[in-house]
């Protein structure tokens, strides 16, 4: 598909300058980079583990516990089907929760860090 748009300027001076490969190394082995993964995985880790419990409890009720799961709770509804439901939920909640963590304690030491950077590149 063809644009009346001009290609990009080419030259120096049209890319931002980027940092070393001895500052990267640098950072990463900063205490401020080893508190920002360690805030990942404390969150991350443990409610992956968690997630993958629930879901592994649910398939093998599906499998070994067809009777409990085929429990009727209101017309149509079994338990499997409020399991299974209860899933995408999870699975969304979780998503929503990551999001709140990543911008209160993620983000701000991650944009501390690629300012630095920046400023030093």
């Amino acid at each position: 598909m063809a644009t009346d748009a001009p290609p990009p300027p080419s030259g120096k001076g049209t890319s931002p300058v980027q940092p070393t490969t001895e500052s990267f190394v640098q950072v990463q082995e900063s205490t401020e980079f080893g508190e920002l993964r360690r805030a990942y995985r404390s969150f991350a880790f443990p409610l992956t583990v968690a997630f993958i419990a629930w879901y592994l409890l649910y398939v093998l009720l599906s499998n070994y516990a067809g009777g409990f799961m085929g429990t009727k709770l209101f017309g149509n509804i079994n338990v499997a089907l409020v399991f299974g439901l209860a899933q995408f939920a999870t699975t969304f909640l979780i998503a929503w929760f990551y999001s709140r963590h990543a911008a209160a304690k993620l983000d701000p030491k991650a944009e501390a860090i690629k300012s630095r950077m920046e400023a030093d590149a």
